[in-house]
């Protein structure tokens, strides 16, 4: 046999290997491990990645995840970035992150969903042991990063089409007061201007779809953060994720820079609640304004034409507020979210 076939089948030997992550945690001492749990699913193979970095004790444990889309790639090379920088010697606890979720749509250049099974992983979970690459991703990040964790933070961005203001999130769940008022406090610490708070109405049955919907419906402190925008790479938004994680991680005592060269801004804005504006009709949209413009309602911000030119329909605000994320290219189809508006509505935190 040949050295490099028998070299490939030691690296698919050590991806099938993979240790638990609660194995890996009860190890002593300090240490940094990279792993990777095999995924194969009929004829179809993928993995994913994850490091594991621990300090003398296990608790608490910040888990970070990126690349559930693998086409927001600000959260991707903010990560990268960050695991080149740490420093294991200031960890507290542990730091799990999951550098890139979803290989497959990172590695094919793929908006939202993976190209082996045309599913998308932020739909995914709990996922399923079972089931579809995807829904073994969803089942592995819900194992074993999920059920790890302390806090689980869940990086995303604008896709390919998605022109995204920055915001940090979470999901306020009223039965466990004390994990959402954490979550607010990591998200105030953020330096992210804008706070958004979500309604929480899941029973312990239904499917979360979401992964820090899912840490939440687990009982476990949960937040995401929302930074950059239409599937590029914005220097500005890898350094505000980088700064976000850092303070995060600094507030909730998992790790110690001996120089911080972040300040406190001024006191962010909390949007307690949502309005989507759904696409009516497959056509070709028009908008002048961007992620982050103030809206009035019935303001007309935006209208569809067919392929012709022709006006098909005027595009309304329902509310005053903020546009968080909007369809920021020309194809639109029905059913899509084309804004998403951003309000506060009192005694609704």
């Amino acid at each position: 046999m040949k050295k490099a076939t028998l070299l490939s089948l030691a690296i698919m030997g050590s991806w099938v290997n993979a240790q638990k992550i609660s194995q890996i945690l009860e190890q002593k001492g300090s240490f940094r491990k990279d792993t990777v749990f095999s995924i194969k699913s009929e004829t179809k193979e993928t993995y994913l990645p994850v490091s594991i970095i621990k300090g003398k004790e296990k608790d608490p444990v910040f888990s970070i995840v990126a690349g559930i889309h693998g086409y927001e790639y600000p959260p991707i090379v903010a990560i990268q970035e960050i695991l080149k920088e740490i420093d294991p010697d200031q960890i507290k606890g542990t730091i799990i992150i999951v550098p890139i979720a979803n290989v497959g749509s990172f590695q094919k250049r793929t908006p939202f969903i993976n190209p082996l099974d045309q599913k998308n992983l932020n739909n995914a979970f709990p996922g399923s042991a079972n089931g579809t690459p995807t829904d073994q991703i969803a089942n592995l990040i819900t194992k074993e990063i999920i059920s790890n964790s302390t806090i689980f933070l869940d990086i995303h961005g604008g896709d390919a089409n998605e022109d995204l203001l920055p915001f940090v999130c979470y999901y306020n769940r009223k039965d466990t007061p004390e994990n959402t008022k954490l979550a607010h406090d990591l998200s105030a610490q953020s330096q992210i201007d804008h706070i958004v708070s979500y309604p929480y109405n899941l029973t312990q049955t239904e499917p979360a779809k979401y992964a820090f919907k899912q840490a939440t419906q687990q009982g476990i402190t949960a937040l995401s953060i929302e930074a950059g925008k239409l599937g590029t790479v914005q220097k500005e938004n890898v350094d505000l994720i980088k700064t976000a994680v850092y303070n995060m991680l600094g507030h909730s005592g998992n790790y110690v820079r001996r120089k911080s060269k972040f300040i406190n801004k001024k006191t962010a804005t909390l949007l307690n609640q949502q309005d989507y504006i759904k696409v009516p009709e497959n056509g070709i949209f028009y908008s002048d304004l961007k992620s982050g413009d103030k809206v009035k309602k019935n303001q007309i911000v935006g209208y569809i034409t067919d392929e012709f030119g022709n006006k098909k329909q005027d595009v309304i605000s329902n509310t005053n507020g903020i546009i968080l994320y909007k369809i920021g290219t020309p194809p639109v189809n029905k059913g899509e979210t084309l804004f998403c508006i951003g309000y506060t509505e009192k005694d609704k935190i």
